[in-house]
């Protein structure tokens, strides 16, 4: 399986809090959720729903398991019959009794665990969210997509999808688009390492 990650961000690269309306969302004082509601159109929203329609399986942080297993698991929306369907692995060592059908906790050697994952046939594992597993996943080289919805608003705090030093890493745009209310979708696949000018 191809491994995707899609994440939702602000111009200043900030993820947390674009719903604004969990208590994720107001983790360290941030109270500027609900960035992302209303801003992308119909085009946005079907090219959301599609991707999550065509993951074959689902692989997420703890607490953004946590989250979408209440905001998703009673939900008749098209996403949430996909959410539902699929099957659902966790990044968690201390989840023991998921409430969550399909959900299977990942333990011991990680990277091990998703390497094997990817070897199995089929479509896409997909990752939504899960800032801390995405830059984990990164540089462990194990993304091979990584869609970003870049939203036209700079919320000046808030978790961000990349710190402010980390490792490194070059990427081949694969597909750009730009809606009619300014989100950006652009999808990439990692390059290596960038290559930097030499004095």
């Amino acid at each position: 399986m191809k491994l995707t990650t899609m994440t939702q961000v602000t111009v200043d690269g900030v993820m947390q809090g674009n719903g604004g309306a969990s208590e994720e969302d107001r983790k360290n004082g941030f109270e500027r959720g609900g960035w992302a509601r209303g801003k992308g159109d119909d085009e946005t929203r079907a090219f959301i729903t599609q991707t999550v329609q065509r993951a074959e399986a689902f692989l997420f942080g703890r607490r953004t398991y946590e989250f979408f297993a209440d905001a998703w698991k009673m939900s008749t929306h098209p996403i949430g019959v996909a959410f539902n369907e699929a099957p659902k692995y966790v990044a968690s060592t201390t989840l023991t009794a998921p409430r969550w059908k399909n959900t299977t906790a990942l333990r011991g050697d990680l990277a091990a665990a998703i390497s094997e994952l990817k070897a199995k046939p089929g479509g896409e594992l997909q990752v939504h969210g899960s800032g801390i597993l995405t830059r984990w996943l990164l540089e462990n080289d194990l993304v091979d997509e990584m869609i970003l919805l870049v939203f036209p608003v700079i919320v000046g705090q808030g978790a961000r999808l990349f710190p402010e030093t980390g490792p490194d890493l070059a990427l081949d745009l694969v597909e750009s688009r730009v809606d009619s209310k300014g989100v950006t979708t652009q999808v990439y696949r990692p390059a290596g390492r960038p290559r930097y000018v030499t004095a």
